[in-house]
């Protein structure tokens, strides 16, 4: 699996010859081995892109994410058949111990609840109704604790933007940002054998992606608090291009100096191995502080 993310902004041609992806504009012709490549973002409906380039690509467990006419995902390419998938693993995801997913489910809420009352508190706003309800969580979050905190959490960071539902160019960067993050999760998951349509947690019926969705959540504030940082009124290619470029930001995960595609690497890997019994403990601590910093610096 590669560990490029080639973002097509402009009007082009995507081809493939001598096992590289061609991308031809108007002003220049680049090739990229698609061995270097892990997400291939299409960010304009003007681009046209050949059954080769997404079949090599599907070959290299490499990623094809597809934006609408506003720039938000809005599909990507699921491999049929990966090179790892065997009967005894689906096996092994199917009979997965509820225990353990429920285990599971709680460290990661808690995890991501725990950013959230960081990334608040690092603007300088009173966080102490997300710590009371974070005090609240119970096994598997049966009283979904996540969800109230989700409410007043994003009422807190964007005030007038608070609604999620509502179209605006905050809530676009951080639906791009998220499903960056999703595609890359998603990509570990069929690189490691498993179904991304069954979940811990989430078992929508219309979400080929549940355990991606699942496995993203301690990574979701990483979009919130570098989205805040940020002043802008138009959802521009710039934008787009630090939300991309996120996947290289420095952070720790367990303890360890990493970069964000990194730790989602190790985060995955950990929760299928819990889940399918190879490890019997798991640790999940995704510090942020690194995102501050660089988004106060500009070096995102």
């Amino acid at each position: 699996m590669g560990w490029r993310t080639v973002v097509v902004t402009q009007h082009a041609k995507i081809s493939y010859s001598g096992h590289c992806v061609v991308v031809q504009t108007q002003d220049s012709t680049n090739q990229i081995p698609v061995s270097d490549i892990q997400i291939l973002l299409i960010s304009t409906t003007r681009a046209v892109i050949t059954s080769a380039v997404i079949s090599e690509l599907a070959k290299h467990q490499s990623k094809v994410i597809f934006t609408d006419n506003s720039g938000e995902p809005v599909t990507e390419t699921m491999d049929y058949y990966p090179n790892n998938r065997d009967p005894q693993l689906l096996q092994t995801q199917f009979n997965w111990n509820e225990e353990r997913k429920t285990s599971l489910w709680t460290k990661i809420i808690v995890q991501k609840i725990t950013n959230q009352i960081y990334v608040t508190e690092a603007l300088g706003i009173n966080a102490q109704d997300l710590k009371d309800e974070l005090a609240k969580l119970e096994i598997n979050d049966v009283t979904n604790r996540e969800a109230v905190v989700a409410r007043k959490y994003f009422s807190l960071l964007f005030e007038s933007e608070s609604s999620r539902r509502n179209f605006s160019p905050i809530n676009a960067a951080l639906n791009y940002g998220y499903a960056i993050i999703l595609s890359a999760v998603n990509l570990e998951i069929a690189a490691n054998g498993y179904l991304t349509q069954l979940g811990v947690h989430h078992h929508s019926q219309e979400n080929d992606f549940n355990l991606g969705s699942d496995l993203m959540e301690p990574f979701r504030p990483i979009v919130d608090w570098w989205v805040k940082q940020k002043k802008f009124n138009d959802f521009t290619p710039d934008i787009k291009f630090g939300l991309v470029d996120l996947l290289n930001l420095k952070m720790k995960y367990n303890g360890q100096n990493t970069i964000l595609r990194n730790a989602i690497t190790k985060h995955v890997d950990n929760c299928l191995k819990y889940l399918s019994g190879e490890i019997d403990k798991i640790k999940i601590e995704v510090e942020i502080s690194e995102v501050s910093n660089n988004a106060i610096n500009g070096h995102v």
